[in-house]
């Protein structure tokens, strides 16, 4: 039996699976906005949770051992492909904050075996929540600077200073930090990463507030927290390694298509006809918002061929590369033009934070808009990402600071 044909019968599996299993009441529901539990379906939405789970096929290509499925990436795919199809969505990686997209992998890759087994399957279940503690007020974009010291007293770590930017800090169970373990070493080799529980007395959170009105950002501070020896992942003072791998896996996770739209929602072409008009052969009547719209809509068709591409010439094994720069800067120019070209359609209904003169989705449209901005900085800036390319894909000599 050919590989096609093994991937056939695996997509029949898993439709008919998630046909049989997914609550109908769930479909529709948006679980980057929406509460389940707000929404009367926090019981199906649980049950569909430990469904997966218990699948594995909420990180289907983690070893079964671990809670995953131990399928290949293109079985994965067809996993991922079906519950689209059905109007279905998977909720644990939103679920786990940085666990399923960074922290999960990176373990994988540096952890001992029984760091896998102690943290692993509650990521793969969607039970346990990590967020990172990687930049700090003085040590942003030029991470290496980073000042959070953390001192060995026997079988821990003891850790003081502060984070910034540490998404869901406030909900998280467990955080992956970068920390200075040896003050006297250069900047990037005396830095280690450890793994530490949020649940305890040395942890201090405070939400950001952002323009666009949500907050999933917070400050942390460190007051004498505990990190356990057991639970340093990776060497000693090469938590630099350890910490670009993990940045990696972040890009890679930002590289799929931008915008993933809803189910059955408006093409922004039709969106753009109903709010400007048409001309008498049914085209935009705007010729230059006609232009510009096609442009995005090829740039965004362009994007996924790219992703495609990458994937096929890996023979199904998808690596994470520096090439995950080029497609992480690619997504972002993207999604914040679309934002861009959406609200100038809307005109003045884009542009409303409140009231019922404007439908949700223009509101949401706003705060959208909004939100995007961070795009071209989160998980390193757009700089940060062309400096990578020119280093490690064209071959251009290192121009930023040494250390």
């Amino acid at each position: 039996m050919t590989e096609t044909n093994n991937l056939d019968g695996f997509r029949t599996e898993v439709s008919d699976w998630v046909q049989a299993n997914f609550p109908s009441t769930l479909k529709g529901l948006d679980i980057m906005s929406e509460s389940p539990s707000t929404k009367g379906v926090g019981a199906d939405f649980s049950a569909w949770q430990k469904k997966l789970g218990d699948k594995g096929w909420g990180t289907p290509t983690w070893p079964k051992e671990y809670g995953g499925a131990g399928l290949s990436d293109p079985e994965a795919k067809v996993i991922r492909q079906e519950i689209a199809k059905a109007g279905a969505f998977n909720p644990i990686p939103p679920m786990t904050g940085m666990g399923v997209t960074m922290v999960g992998p990176t373990i994988l890759e540096y952890g001992t075996d029984e760091q896998k087994a102690k943290h692993l399957p509650g990521i793969a279940s969607g039970e346990v929540r990590w967020c990172l503690g990687l930049s700090e007020p003085n040590a942003g974009s030029d991470l290496a600077s980073l000042a959070t010291k953390a001192v060995d007293e026997g079988d821990a770590f003891i850790l003081n200073g502060q984070k910034i930017w540490t998404s869901g800090a406030h909900i998280s169970h467990w955080c992956g930090a970068v920390v200075r373990t040896d003050p006297k070493a250069k900047k990037r080799d005396g830095i280690s990463f450890v793994m530490l529980p949020m649940d305890q007395p040395g942890v201090e959170t405070r939400p950001i507030k952002l323009i666009a009105g949500s907050s999933p950002f917070c400050e942390t501070f460190f007051n004498d927290a505990r990190a356990e020896k057991t639970d340093l992942l990776g060497d000693l003072n090469d938590g630099w390694s350890v910490v670009k791998r993990l940045l990696q896996h972040e890009r890679q996770s930002q590289t799929s298509s931008p915008g993933a739209p809803k189910v059955d929602a408006e093409p922004l072409q039709e969106q753009a006809k109903r709010y400007v008009g048409t001309e008498e052969d049914g085209r935009l009547a705007d010729p230059d918002l006609r232009l510009r719209l096609v442009r995005n809509l090829m740039d965004g068709e362009a994007h996924k061929l790219t992703v495609s591409r990458i994937t096929a010439e890996a023979r199904g094994k998808v690596n994470v590369s520096a090439a995950a720069s080029i497609l992480k800067n690619s997504m972002t120019r993207v999604a914040q033009t679309k934002a861009e070209l959406t609200l100038e359609m809307m005109g003045h209904q884009g542009v409303g934070w409140e009231g019922n003169q404007f439908t949700d989705d223009e509101l949401q449209s706003v705060r959208d808009w909004l939100f995007g901005k961070a795009m071209s900085i989160y998980g390193g800036s757009a700089e940060i990402q062309n400096n990578i390319i020119s280093k490690n894909i064209l071959g251009l000599p290192e121009t930023t600071q040494q250390g």
